[in-house]
């Protein structure tokens, strides 16, 4: 098959890319080498501990794209494992906030009192979560731990909109919006929320939450709490986390594909990896190669067979994160670090404390029994 020594002579990639080993390999009906080799005895007299100057020298992140509510980076040189965890810590375990206990009043509308409240439960909050604390399960209600909204909206007919003969009536408060969600400050929070800081709102205020005809209201008083999205979907700081291997197209030399079937060739790739030139040659766009989609396409023609390889790299991660809160899409994965640190010390001390108490001297337990030291 193709030779990647000749690949990486001819690539923009870093040469490491067409290290085999770092492959996975896609084939028609199945995937293979999906398993990390990089570890200790797998292959015969070669060392692989972990070694931190070796994983400074392999690491990289680097940001590809940045918008408003969303960031693509690659993360390179880590395991899946490694990858997974902080797409997981990105979707559950970063804090936002979000309404958890709704008190109704009034509601006159079409939808239930329970319906409402879950829906406007999942509107995003732009309350930067380091400024609340988290709230006991049982503790009343503070100004450091819980954000007031009021939702009080009444449909009426506008007398003031010009009549025209045929025309449907114009009513105010048809729609009942997030952006009606009316911050009320309690105890010192009107000093805090000044300056830089915006007004507590929802982050879109476009979002549509009931309809309401002549005559209808609603009246409910809101509370914001702290929370994790892995206790309820609404408190996760993201719309979408994921990643995918980044792919890798290799071209076989001594079998090009035939000029004439060129075009068909590049059609069974994503638009824009596989360029033709006027002689009909092949070449891949390493620029785009990030876009295929690994369809598979081109594994479906016999006349290709043996001109091309599909690999993934298997430490490559193009990780996409959409952000649906208070967070900059950029200050997510910092975010999911701290968490995983906070993790990481969490196991330490208990590790300390486990050998703490494998050191104390075992006595009798309560019914008389030698217990042995720690748990």
């Amino acid at each position: 098959m193709a030779s990647s020594s000749a690949a990486a002579s001819s690539s923009t990639l870093p040469p490491s890319v067409f290290n085999p080993r770092r492959h996975v390999g896609v084939h028609a009906e199945r995937v293979s080498d999906v398993s990390s080799t990089d570890y200790p005895g797998h292959y015969p007299g070669e060392d692989h501990s972990w070694n931190l100057a070796k994983f400074k020298e392999d690491f990289k992140i680097e940001v590809k794209r940045l918008s408003q509510r969303s960031v693509e980076f690659d993360l390179v040189g880590v395991d899946a494992s490694m990858a997974n965890a902080f797409r997981r810590i990105l979707i559950a375990e970063i804090p936002t906030l979000a309404i958890e206990h709704v008190y109704v009043s009034n509601n006159t509308s079409v939808i239930h009192d329970e319906v409402l409240a879950h829906r406007i439960g999942l509107v995003p909050l732009n309350v930067p979560p380091s400024l609340i604390k988290y709230r006991s399960p049982n503790g009343v209600p503070t100004d450091q731990d819980t954000i007031v909204f009021k939702l009080e909206l009444t449909c009426e007919v506008d007398k003031n909109a010009p009549k025209e003969k045929g025309a449907p009536r114009k009513l105010i408060h048809e729609e009942v919006l997030s952006g009606d969600l009316l911050w009320i400050p309690q105890g010192e929070q009107q000093s805090v929320f000044t300056g830089a800081l915006p007004i507590p709102a929802p982050t879109n205020k476009n979002i549509v939450l009931a309809k309401l005809r002549p005559g209808q209201e609603i009246d409910m008083d809101l509370h914001a709490i702290k929370g994790l999205g892995k206790d309820h979907a609404k408190w996760s700081p993201v719309a979408t986390a994921s990643y995918r291997l980044h792919p890798l197209i290799i071209l076989n030399p001594s079998k090009p594909v035939p000029p004439h079937l060129a075009h068909k060739f590049a059609k069974c790739f994503s638009p824009g990896v596989v360029q033709v030139s006027k002689d009909g040659e092949i070449s891949i766009d390493e620029r785009n190669l990030r876009k295929e989609s690994m369809s598979r396409e081109v594994l479906r023609h016999k006349e290709f067979e043996g001109c091309v390889e599909l690999k993934r790299v298997r430490d490559w991660f193009i990780f996409t994160v959409e952000s649906e809160g208070p967070y900059a899409p950029q200050d997510l994965f910092p975010e999911s670090i701290r968490v995983m640190r906070e993790k990481i010390a969490n196991i330490r001390r208990a590790a300390e404390a486990l050998l703490a108490d494998a050191d104390a001297p075992a006595g009798p337990g309560p019914d008389g029994d030698v217990e042995m030291g720690g748990v």
